[in-house]
């Protein structure tokens, strides 16, 4: 397969049917048509600044359309694009931009972080009218030529770049189609995952192939009312998620009118999770794929459906990857006996950025097939059963999967080391009370957990931010001086220096209430007025949580959006109070 085959099945759907919706947010929407005026237009602008065939363009945008109209614009231009996330930090972002090389920025405005010799293109609106001009070609590519640059947590403290060729691109969306799992006629397809994180090239890429585009925002991501409201009025066919995020939807999913499909990836299936959703489709109310795949292998390299009778696995091989379950001296393993997964074939990544001694390490001589060909290492083991099927069973180093990210805990536990005033620190995945899996950091400093928590977020996402931070005297260590996690004490203990109040008391039956329920829900003992709902270990689906039980307490419609402009106790309690007063409701505590 080209690789320009995706360009060239965009410009069929663009001739098949050009008044049919492309892309659409809450701000509006685009035609096959108007999309493929719009990217032409932004490639010829890429163009003006030299950039070309192998090129490197980050794009920072918030969700919406003008985030598909540049990464299809950056392909169009022969470029390779690179998301970066606008809420990462800062320091983060400026690293990335440094690293990849950027030829251009696509960008709302200029950002403070971006080197001065790089240029900054905005996507504007003028460019909704410029026309395509039948001088327009799109550039000249092969299926080696990368197609984008997705940076994941490092294990030395350092994100690293993950480049993907154009043509394994396409061939995931043919075997996906091969499989049965995309659906010959066009689809609506909701774009869920950050752009940041691989899983959102298939859903994005799939206009290529003429299927519409419906992009989540932040809200509907964690409202559930107003994902199934927005899932209705798109009449949306195709959902990605991970599973931490169907915990959050699951009873709109299962009680829509429309019935979905449902492609899950990211982290494991637990097995009641699994069952639900097996037993939902065989009733007919949806059907899911369960996909597994690493960045470095082009998004997903195994599916299965999820149905009938047995237990979570991640399926066989889709076309374009080869599976081999190996040993540590790289041989296989009999069938039913546990051993490292690789994966080999057209599909896997090109490499690591600048980084080649990483990409040896990494990336491997197959041990089967053409010579030279190559296999990634992924990190996971698994059993293959006696009918093919692979089953995971956790990773074989420091990686984990939260919440459909992946994280190397080391390069938490270097950002931890390099602040200020600590002297070891360790970084584990602990399964919470109330609040489910949560990253937990331990540290030996003098130095308060608020102050660390300040100095962790000006390098690391969101989502890498330990939910807990707990000090210690020392690491505990086994007999031959290694870290021993099971002596790590829990963070609800009094070593926890995160563990909530001090003497700033909440004032007010509201705020009262509110301290009892981000208690329970948080697995506190108690929680003071200034404490901030996430700093104590919160996140989208504790925050949901929360909210529901604040609606049952006090009759007021409040939502998790909430929660996040107003994450202190204070600032939420009086956010309460004055939606009840413009309501002219009465607080109640029924």
């Amino acid at each position: 397969m080209s690789g320009s085959d995706l360009l060239t099945r965009f410009r069929d759907a663009v001739r098949r049917d050009p008044e049919r919706t492309a892309v659409r947010d809450t701000a509006g929407a685009l035609s096959f048509a108007a999309l493929d005026r719009r990217t032409a237009a932004l490639a010829e602008a890429l163009r003006g600044y030299g950039i070309g065939r192998g090129d490197r363009v980050g794009v920072c945008l918030p969700r919406g359309t003008d985030l598909l109209v540049a990464m299809l614009a950056v392909w169009r231009a022969g470029a390779a694009y690179v998301p970066l996330d606008p809420a990462y930090p800062a320091d983060r972002l400026a690293f990335m931009a440094d690293d990849a090389r950027l030829g251009a920025l696509v960008t709302a405005s200029r950002p403070a972080w971006l080197s001065a010799d790089v240029p900054a293109i905005a996507v504007t609106d003028s460019a909704a009218d410029s026309p395509a001009g039948p001088a327009f070609v799109d550039a000249e590519v092969t299926g080696l030529d990368p197609a984008y640059l997705i940076y994941t947590s490092g294990s030395t403290g350092r994100p690293k770049g993950v480049l993907v060729p154009r043509g394994a691109v396409a061939a995931l969306v043919t075997a996906l189609e091969r499989a049965g799992m995309y659906a010959a006629a066009p689809r609506v397809v909701a774009w869920n995952a950050s752009a940041s994180f691989d899983a959102s090239v298939q859903q994005w890429a799939r206009v290529c192939r003429g299927d519409s585009v419906v992009v989540l925002e932040q809200e509907h991501r964690t409202e559930p009312e107003r994902l199934a409201a927005w899932l209705a009025e798109c009449a949306v066919t195709d959902l990605d998620l991970t599973p931490s995020h169907w915990d959050l939807l699951r009873e709109r999913l299962l009680s829509t009118e429309r019935p979905l499909r449902l492609f899950i990836g990211g982290e494991p299936i637990r097995e009641p999770v699994w069952r639900e959703i097996a037993d939902a489709a065989a009733e007919g109310r949806l059907d899911a794929v369960n996909v597994y795949g690493p960045t470095e292998c082009t998004v997903d390299a195994t599916a299965t459906w999820i149905a009938g009778p047995g237990g979570p696995h991640i399926g066989t091989a889709l076309t374009g990857v080869d599976t081999h379950v190996l040993d540590e001296h790289l041989g296989a393993v009999p069938v039913g006996e546990p051993g490292e997964l690789y994966l080999s074939g057209p599909r896997v990544a090109l490499g690591y950025l600048g980084r080649p001694g990483l990409t040896a390490q990494r990336f491997v001589p197959a041990v089967t097939g053409v010579p030279g060909a190559r296999m990634y290492r992924t990190g996971d083991r698994v059993r293959r059963r006696a009918d093919g099927v692979l089953e995971f069973l956790g990773r074989a180093d420091g990686q984990v999967k939260l919440r459909g990210y992946r994280v190397e805990l080391g390069e938490i536990e270097a950002a931890l080391r390099a602040c200020a005033g600590v002297s070891a620190a360790a970084v584990v995945l602990r399964e919470l009370p109330g609040r489910g899996t949560q990253l937990v950091g331990y540290h030996v400093s003098t130095v308060p957990a608020a102050t660390l928590r300040a100095a962790l977020a000006e390098t690391l996402p969101e989502y890498m931010l330990p939910g807990d931070l707990v000090r210690l005297a020392a690491l505990p260590l086994t007999a031959n001086g290694k870290l021993d996690p099971a002596a790590l004490p829990d963070p609800t203990t009094e070593d926890d220096t995160d563990g909530g109040a001090g003497d700033d008391a909440p004032m007010g039956a509201v705020a009262q209430v509110i301290a009892e329920v981000w208690a329970e829900v948080l697995g506190r003992d108690r929680v003071g007025a200034d404490d901030d709902f996430f700093a104590l270990g919160g996140h989208s689906l504790v925050a949901l949580r929360a909210v529901a039980r604040l609606k049952r307490t006090f009759g007021v419609a409040i939502s998790t959006r909430d929660v996040y402009r107003h994450p202190r106790l204070s600032e939420l309690a009086r956010h309460v109070e004055e939606l009840a007063g413009a309501r002219g409701e009465a607080l109640t505590a029924g």
